[in-house]
């Protein structure tokens, strides 16, 4: 797998959101999408940054963007965690990792010694083109949206000079 740079197309998917819904990469053109790669459902830090995320949607969606979380969890999952944390965030359900793997967050984890294949945190900003804007990975949640919505601001002003 190729590590994810700026400039490079965005790897093109379809997943089910907690409604059951496909959603496609191909559905947010002409639009900004972050997507945030993570471990699991009701996690502490993945609820922080689920919560995080959600609570700045109208943020992002004054950029233009629109904001997907991805995690191997199930549809099932995503329902229970998203209604239990109040989230609006869209919850995308990848259990066989394939689109975690595309776009470089399945990674070998390390815990007590033993080495695990797992989701390393990742965020990725595609612009309204498809192309890969912004990639962070290994994040801590603790100001990373504030940090996101920083850049996208950035990538947008310079879209518009």
């Amino acid at each position: 797998m190729t590590e994810l740079t700026p400039g490079m197309p965005a790897p093109a998917f379809c997943l089910p959101d907690a409604d059951e819904k496909e959603v496609c990469l191909a559905d947010f053109k002409d639009r900004w999408l972050v997507l945030y790669f993570y471990p699991k459902d009701n996690s502490s830090g993945c609820t922080l940054e689920a919560r995080s995320f959600s609570d700045e949607m109208e943020e992002f969606a004054r950029l233009e963007a629109a904001i997907i979380g991805i995690s191997p969890d199930s549809v099932t999952s995503h329902k229970r965690f998203a209604e239990k944390q109040n989230l609006s965030v869209r919850l995308l359900a990848d259990p066989d990792h394939e689109v975690i793997g595309a776009y470089g967050a399945w990674v070998s984890k390390k815990m007590y010694g033993k080495e695990y294949m797992g989701v390393g945190r990742s965020t990725v900003i595609i612009d309204p083109e498809g192309t890969v804007a912004a990639v962070w990975r290994k994040v801590k949640v603790k100001g990373h949206v504030a940090e996101v919505k920083a850049k996208l601001e950035e990538l947008k002003a310079e879209d518009t000079a």
